[in-house]
């Protein structure tokens, strides 16, 4: 698989003193994927490709309890399907059942990372011009660090003037919409961490979605400080906790998010989680042209859009304010 690097080369077209390039729809592919696996959490969610920048995600859902007692000798209607008797009432009803259709709406926002090499930083570098194939390379990779960012963090109410968040604006993330629609246990009443905490947050979820894909959502710091509460809890009673407790409380494993808030934990199926990009993935870099030679740099910016969305907010908890 090409990296990241090559695929900006292979897409590259030289008019005058630009280069640029519009990635075919497997290069688009494989440049998201590639730049939001440089993250934990990247390489675990649902990502979507599509042509238009706005639009619909279909759901397909089936009810529970659709299986129906088996009736002999009773012929199809004339409408194909098949009667059945109401236990209750006696009376003949024919039956299918059907899948429910829905969807959710995404709505892509375009973000753009720009950098800057000089010429002279390529002169003086041992790697030469192999310098850029790295620095290329690392800012791809800070590219798919900062989305996660954004998706997990993003708030379009925040000051776009604030140095902090002057990019978290862009889009409402998922640590936002569970808040607004999820399930939602807020911690402030708790004087520590618990083991409590998590079931209550896993309590507040419908059993269907209690399926084993469930993960934990949690900054590395604050595994850490569970790992620490665990520690000290043993210490105190004399006694040893079940290696399990640490990576997987309420038999639900954990996965560290660097970008995650210490503050708050994200219980979910990270595949409910979805990133919606688009084909519309270019790449530009000048050699030349006023400004280059003036500053005697090489310019370049990656263009794309995105948008964090969640397929079903019922199979989301979030635990927030905690100490």
């Amino acid at each position: 698989m090409p990296t990241n690097e090559q695929i900006i080369k292979a897409a590259g077209v030289t008019t005058g003193d630009v280069t640029y390039g519009l990635l075919n729809s497997e290069q688009a592919r494989t440049f998201i994927k590639q730049t939001f696996e440089a993250t934990p959490l990247g390489a675990l969610v649902r990502h979507e490709m599509r042509k238009a920048k706005t639009g619909e995600i279909d759901k397909i859902g089936i009810a529970s309890r659709i299986v129906r007692k088996k009736t002999e000798n009773i012929d199809a209607k004339s409408d194909g399907s098949v009667p059945v008797v109401d236990a209750a009432t006696g009376q003949v009803t024919g039956y299918r059942a059907k899948p429910n259709f829905s969807q959710v709406t995404y709505a892509t926002k375009a973000v753009r990372l720009p950098w800057e090499i000089s010429e002279e930083t390529l002169r003086e570098n041992i790697e030469g011009e192999g310098l850029e194939a790295t620095i290329t390379n690392l800012m791809t990779t800070q590219l798919g660090i900062d989305m996660e960012d954004l998706h997990l963090n993003g708030d379009e109410a925040v000051d776009a003037s604030d140095a902090d968040h002057d990019f978290l604006y862009i889009n409402d993330g998922w640590i936002k919409q569970i808040a607004n629609g999820g399930h939602v246990y807020d911690a402030t009443g708790d004087t520590s961490m618990s083991l409590d905490m998590f079931y209550n947050a896993l309590q507040a979820m419908p059993n269907k979605y209690n399926n084993g894909k469930l993960r934990w959502l949690m900054s590395p710091h604050r595994a850490q400080q569970w790992e620490l509460f665990l520690l000290n809890q043993g210490l105190k009673a004399g006694a040893n906790f079940p290696d399990s407790l640490y990576q997987s409380p309420a038999s639900i494993p954990t996965v560290q998010v660097p970008r995650m808030p210490d503050d708050k934990i994200i219980l979910t199926d990270p595949q409910n989680l979805i990133v919606v990009n688009t084909y519309d993935v270019k790449i530009r870099k000048t050699v030349e042209g006023k400004e280059a030679i003036m500053a005697d740099k090489r310019f370049y910016v990656v263009h794309l859009d995105s948008d964090p969305i969640i397929e079903e907010l019922d199979a989301t908890a979030i635990i927030t304010n905690i100490k």
